[in-house]
């Protein structure tokens, strides 16, 4: 068999969808999250946002957040080299309730979720991210409640081509970007490679990583495909980019760096090869997939009140299976599937002695010494999940969906150390002896899509959700606590949403959504005032809801506007929580870190004299958000704006540069109560950046 370059392209984008992300903003717009398959967005019953590859390959962002702060609602904020929180319709948190996918394959197993999941992923060099908000469709289970985000791989070319940029900028950043690849006969590949260094622009805020994707697409007859990606990371960061300070320092010395002795190790490593088969009316997908992952962390924000320093590591062996039928009745589709997924993990913890100078929330750890063990355990992760997943078309302008899955999760715990409490330099310590908690839950997902023009197309959903609490929050209890945590439940959620999508002519593109979400036994992170030490309970209940709206509209010839912005409010509903011996009952109360506004607006000019560049001007707003829980001290929100601009100064050259930031405006990434005080992350300064690219085709 000999298939020419053009077949392997054709099936690469029928199969995988991987130009979805490409297309324009409009009703013809195809998604390839929900069903892990390429899907027209208007018969997809959800708030589905694509960031296309040309977009993140026009603006190169330095932090995940520079990207993902284009989607409406999302608030993604910087804690240190490519480190982050996520806001998705949910507080600014670091809670396992999102998931997070390179090329439909999570990059992490449930048991171990990583909130920094971004930066294990190579953002600057994708072919394009979607976001689906709220919890998935029956295809994901555990974790995908705030949303899920998947970053694609961008396929092979047609013809030989190799891409080489390199950017400079302030306080020592640097970074190269290697691309390169090919088509020949049956194989195609690309080769991605990104290393990026910076001095960081605070005290000991220094950050390597060295990251590599290789994606093989290879052809198998005419009509399957087999779809290899590898990727791996090496991250060296010092964390104190998330390190509080004073009001008086954020104000007058926001460089200040109280934990220069932190700092963050981590090496990821993953593997899927993705199986393909289509016919007329039928689709066999199968993909298995390995990980290893490897942390190494002393964390800063524990230094007061719990020092440690850790290694985590788990491997993931798992196989994403699906079948898919179509019948030409009502135009209906049967997906039915099962996710498999083992992962066998370790933490080694010891204790540390701090020498420091100061005191109070302003104290300053200058070094460190490694104390005795504190957490020695082993802990695997299993889970097995089937689903049910359908589709169909009373009539030509409704489309129905429904779908069910079932997870059924594991972890088995054998602990190292002697079980109970023990007593490290003034702290206790639980520990729970070897124990083996399973979970098992069933989320039914409904939702349906209505065409009332071609230009103007509506939907509805209801979904059912739950998410397993992690290794970190079972088998780890924060330092003081007087149990272990091993009873804590799942978190449930149901979610209800409307929304409408269309456009209007040739320039202007809108979609408006409504959500409305309950979590019940929500799993929230409590923090003693007095002591700033922290504890993962069951709350009760908090509840989100708010609405979100997207614009793009061509003002005039050159100019182009994009808007987004978010209104929404999160409460505690039921959450009594106990300070000392004393019940203080939270309910009704706003929950912390998290805005009612977010906003982003892009003003973008192409003149002919940039000889197709683009000069971009943006707007980023956050509205004000309590500190605690107690709803006794507000951070005031800022608004930060941002220039970008590229010059092609030929086919094969390019250069460009860009100022963030460029009122110099002192701002929070981050902020909330220490020992009763507000505290501040700051966020960068006015920051230069300048780069060339060159391309060989």
């Amino acid at each position: 068999m000999n298939t020419n370059p053009f077949t392997l392209s054709v099936l690469t984008a029928a199969l995988f969808a991987s130009f979805a992300a490409w297309g324009d903003a409009q009703l013809g717009e195809v998604t390839v999250t929900g069903t892990r398959e390429g899907q027209l967005k208007a018969e997809t019953p959800a708030t589905v946002d694509i960031i296309k590859g040309d977009t993140i390959g026009e603006q190169r962002p330095t932090h995940p957040s520079q990207i993902m702060s284009q989607v409406p609602g999302v608030w993604v904020n910087v804690t240190g080299g490519e480190g982050h929180q996520t806001a998705i319709r949910q507080p600014l948190n670091t809670n396992p309730v999102y998931l997070y996918l390179e090329d439909g394959v999570p990059t992490r197993s449930t048991g171990f979720f990583n909130h920094n999941a971004l930066y294990e992923v190579n953002i600057p060099m994708a072919g394009g991210i979607e976001v689906s908000k709220g919890p998935g469709t029956a295809l994901y289970g555990s974790d995908a409640i705030g949303g899920v985000v998947n970053v694609l791989t961008r396929p092979a070319p047609l013809k030989p081509e190799a891409q080489i940029t390199g950017e400079v900028g302030q306080y020592g950043w640097k970074r190269a970007l290697v691309s390169g690849g090919t088509t020949q006969g049956d194989d195609g590949w690309r080769a991605d490679l990104n290393l990026t260094h910076t001095d960081g622009w605070r005290d000991h805020t220094g950050y390597d990583r060295q990251t590599g994707t290789l994606r093989w697409d290879r052809v198998l007859g005419g009509n399957a495909l087999l779809k290899t990606v590898a990727t791996i990371s090496n991250i060296d960061q010092e964390t104190a980019g998330s390190s509080t300070i004073s009001r008086s320092d954020y104000e007058n010395n926001p460089t200040r760096n109280y934990t220069p002795v932190s700092f963050r190790k981590v090496k990821a490593f993953r593997l899927s090869s993705a199986y393909e088969k289509e016919d007329a009316d039928s689709l066999v997908s199968i993909t298995p997939y390995y990980r290893n992952d490897d942390m190494d962390l002393l964390a800063n924000w524990t230094l007061g009140y719990d020092p440690t320093v850790y290694n985590t590591s788990n491997q993931s062996f798992g196989v994403m299976m699906k079948y898919r039928q179509d019948f030409a009745p009502y135009r209906s589709r049967l997906i039915v599937g099962m996710d498999v997924d083992r992962s066998p993990g370790s933490r080694l913890e010891k204790a540390i002695g701090v020498t420091s100078s100061g005191s109070g929330y302003t104290r300053i750890y200058n070094s460190y010494t490694t104390g005795p063990t504190i957490y020695d355990y082993d802990v695997t992760f299993q889970g097995i999940s089937p689903y049910v997943h359908g589709e169909m078309s009373p009539s030509e302008k409704l489309r129905l969906t429904a779908g069910l899955r079932y997870d059924d999760i594991r972890y088995n715990y054998d602990n190292h150390l002697s079980n109970g409490i023990i007593t490290v330099a003034g702290r206790n310590y639980a520990h729970p002896g070897d124990t083996d908690l399973s979970y098992g839950h069933l989320s039914p997902k409904l939702g349906a899509t209505y065409a009332f023009n071609a230009d103007f197309n509506g939907f509805a959903a209801y979904n059912h959700a739950f998410r397993a609490p992690s290794e970190g929050q079972l088998f780890r209890p924060a330092a003081g606590a007087v149990a272990d945590t091993v009873n804590l439940k799942p978190v449930k959620v149901d979610n209800l949403e409307i929304g409408v999508r269309g456009k209007a002519g040739a320039g202007l593109s809108y979609e408006v959504s409504l959500y409305h979400m309950t979590k019940r036994d929500d799993i929230v992170t409590y923090m003693d005032p007095a002591t700033s030490a922290t504890q993962s309970v069951n709350a009760g209940k908090t509840l989100h809801r708010g609405i979100e709206i997207g614009v793009g509209a061509e003002l005039a010839r050159q100019w182009r506007l994009d808007l987004g912005l978010s209104y929404a409010r999160h409460t505690y509903e039921n959450w009594i929580a106990k300070v000392g011996n004393v019940n203080v009952d939270y309910s009704g109360k706003d929950m912390e870190t998290a805005p009612r506004t977010i906003g982003n607006a892009r003003l973008s000019y192409t003149p002919p004299v940039l000889n197709g560049g683009r000069m971009t001007l943006e707007w980023i707003t956050l509205g004000s958000y309590w500190l605690d829980q107690a709803n006794t001290g507000r951070y005031e929100g800022h608004d930060v704006f941002n220039l970008r601009a590229n010059y092609p100064v030929s086919k094969s050259l390019e250069v460009y540069g860009s100022i963030a930031n460029i009122t110099d405006k002192r701002f929070a990434e981050s902020a909330s109560l220490s020992s009763g005080n507000p505290v501040f992350s700051p966020g960068m300064p006015r920051t230069v950046y300048a780069g060339v690219q060159y391309n060989w085709r």
